[in-house]
């Protein structure tokens, strides 16, 4: 067989693949926008219709004025910033030093980190619920923005040392002869240069808090509910209510993707940071 016609029937039968993953990972987040739009009985409707027969804003404005809810969105907005600050601010440094001292006490932090990144959430709820009792921050967005944290800063240590790992030694160096000292020639010259792994560490970290519903639902009651949490408790007289919660849920998700839209530009640089070296 010609080899170019072998290489069209390989790119093609990749693109149809890329296609079927494409169409069975969006159809879930379509199905579910468009039954926001359905009227409330059509969407428990049995057997149920992918296409709304009848549009409508109903979920929305029911979702959007319930009790909690207003409050639920600006918790899970102050928490998931405060977690992706907090991951971003001691990541930074702890990658940084990992990468240019390469001490073997440094190796051995960063597999540790990467140990706990594989313990269980709930194998650290309980004695999460303690601590923050102890602490007066139980049912506060700061004290779940500090367990939200334990989950994001081993990944954002791993990814941050991967960044500055592609950063050549005399970058820095060169600072430091210019008469930086180590965390100038960091906050000056290296974090620059790696401005797109930032933008990805971010939205790891972000998102990690955004998505995140068993700490949340631990750790929070009335006050700092988020809102997966709120999402999690619709119910109407009917059971669950099935148009609040695809509202809710398509509202939730609007943040996320402007924010990777925005960033799009540095994610996509962060992400080829090193590919290419010389």
């Amino acid at each position: 067989m010609n080899p170019l016609e072998t290489r069209g029937k390989s790119r093609i039968l990749l693109w149809v693949l890329l296609a079927a993953a494409i169409i069975m990972y969006g159809f879930p987040f379509l199905y579910l926008l468009l039954t926001s739009f359905k009227p409330p009985l059509d969407a428990i409707a049995v057997p149920p219709s992918v296409w709304p027969e009848t549009w409508t804003l109903d979920n929305y404005v029911s979702a959007l004025t319930r009790e909690g809810v207003p409050a639920a969105l600006i918790n899970s907005v102050v928490t998931a910033v405060t977690s992706t600050v907090l991951s971003l601010v001691l990541a930074v440094p702890a990658a940084y030093a990992i990468t240019r001292f390469r001490t073997p006490s440094g190796r051995v932090f960063i597999v540790a980190a990467l140990v706990t990144r594989m313990v269980p959430t709930i194998a650290v709820g309980a004695p999460l619920i303690e601590v923050m009792r102890n602490l007066g921050l139980t049912d506060t967005s700061f004290g779940l923005a500090l367990a939200h944290t334990t989950i994001s800063l081993p990944l954002s240590i791993w990814l941050m040392a991967s960044f500055f790992e592609a950063v050549p030694d005399e970058l820095s160096e060169a600072a430091e002869v210019d008469g930086c000292n180590r965390l100038q020639a960091m906050w000056r010259v290296v974090l620059p240069v790696v401005s797109g792994g930032l933008a990805v560490t971010a939205i790891f970290a972000f998102l990690a808090s955004w998505n995140e519903f068993l700490f949340a639902l631990l750790l929070t009651s009335v006050r700092a509910q988020t809102t997966p949490v709120v999402i999690a408790n619709f119910q109407s007289q009917f059971g669950l209510d099935w148009g609040g919660m695809t509202a809710l849920a398509a509202v939730y998700s609007i943040p996320v993707i402007l924010l990777t839209l925005f960033l799009q530009r540095q994610i996509v640089a962060g992400l080829t940071l090193g590919a290419v070296k010389g």
